[in-house]
């Protein structure tokens, strides 16, 4: 089988962190939000991977290397001149996607879930149509496109942000395609939410399978704490052993790299990651946060729902809430800031809240 990746976008809503490297490597959960869905993909007997590129596509190259090397998938970079949408790339790719008749997956970059790919495989071949997608269910539909679907999946239309109720389901960016639908699309810039699957729908040609599971998209800060949450929930229920043992300073769902230091009379978690060679001073407290590698906590400071980009430092008795550090920012001691976008390579040398540190 074979997939397709949009990794294209420049992920200006994930900033400061795509200032560093392009969005499917910003790391989560201790590895790029990328490696999740080439991992779930190649579980499924995924060996072809194409990867729809535009913004700083040499350090996706470069990082997925060896990658490929170790396990023998073959990743394909399908370069984009310009901006072609969420359709357009099919196209692009279609020499690459249409052999051997078979269905073909495609992914929106920035979407966390368990991934329940054989299911969808056997969905999709039932239904005998040319499209599946994944569909998750939201408590307010009135901020959404909406997909309604008959009891049997197959969808009757797609209605933007509805005012009445029509269906609590929403396109969760998991698709599984026929390569018939590669005709549908002409080589030009075009979106497949607005202009295709319409088309497919009124034909009776695609059907939607609800995903069981948590989804979030993670394209921007808070949504991405809160697909962090969701995350380690799920691996405490089905992956227990991949997360810290509680007790000696350990509360609740914590998910650490083995290279972390710890100091005396902490309180981490719950639902934090820890990347490679952080270090945590004695006294500090840690909640509802990722500190990314390389990250230093000085002695009693205190980081809550907040995203610590790498090799940052936040110094002795300082407090950082709801905060985005982009890499290399140092917070001085004693210093409070609530709410605040830092950029790379910045220092923050008093207390701020409600802005962005350029």
């Amino acid at each position: 089988m074979r997939a397709l990746i949009l990794v294209g976008g420049y992920g200006t809503r994930l900033r400061p962190y795509t200032f560093t490297v392009p969005k499917p490597l910003v790391p989560f959960a201790n590895k790029p939000i990328l490696m999740h869905q080439i991992e779930a993909l190649v579980k499924v007997g995924v060996k072809d991977i194409v990867l729809a590129v535009n913004y700083k596509p040499q350090q996706m190259v470069d990082y997925l290397k060896s990658y490929s090397k170790e396990t023998g998938v073959n990743i394909i970079y399908s370069k984009e001149d310009e901006p072609l949408g969420t359709a357009g790339p099919l196209a692009l790719a279609a020499k690459h996607l249409g052999a051997d008749n078979e269905p073909f997956f495609m992914f929106n970059s920035d979407v966390i879930c368990d991934f329940p790919l054989n299911d969808m495989i056997n969905y999709h071949k039932s239904h005998n149509a040319e499209g599946t997608i994944m569909v998750t269910e939201v408590k307010d539909p009135s901020k959404y496109g909406v997909v309604v679907s008959e009891p049997n999946g197959k969808i009757v239309s797609f209605v933007e942000k509805p005012s009445v109720f029509v269906s609590n389901k929403i396109n969760a960016g998991i698709y599984l395609f026929s390569p018939a639908i590669l005709k549908r699309i002409p080589g030009k810039p075009m979106s497949i939410e607005r202009e295709v699957f319409p088309v497919m729908a009124a034909e009776a040609q695609i059907f939607s399978m609800v995903l069981p599971g948590y989804w979030m998209d993670i394209g921007q800060p808070k949504d991405y704490l809160t697909g962090s949450v969701l995350h380690l929930s799920y691996l405490r229920k089905h992956s227990p052993d991949m997360l810290a043992a509680e007790g000696k300073g350990i509360v609740g769902s914590v998910l650490m790299d083995p290279s972390v230091t710890i100091g005396e009379g902490c309180e981490i978690g719950p639902d934090v990651v820890l990347g490679k060679d952080v270090v945590i001073a004695d006294g500090c407290r840690v909640s509802r946060t990722t500190l990314f590698d390389g990250v230093r906590l000085k002695k009693s400071s205190v980081v809550k729902n907040s995203i610590v980009g790498w090799n940052s430092t936040v110094g002795e008795w300082a407090r950082v809430e709801g905060c985005s550090l982009g890499e290399d920012v140092n917070v001085a001691r004693e210093v409070i800031v609530n709410e605040v976008i830092v950029l790379p390579h910045k220092g923050v040398g008093a207390s701020s809240s409600n802005q962005i540190i350029m």
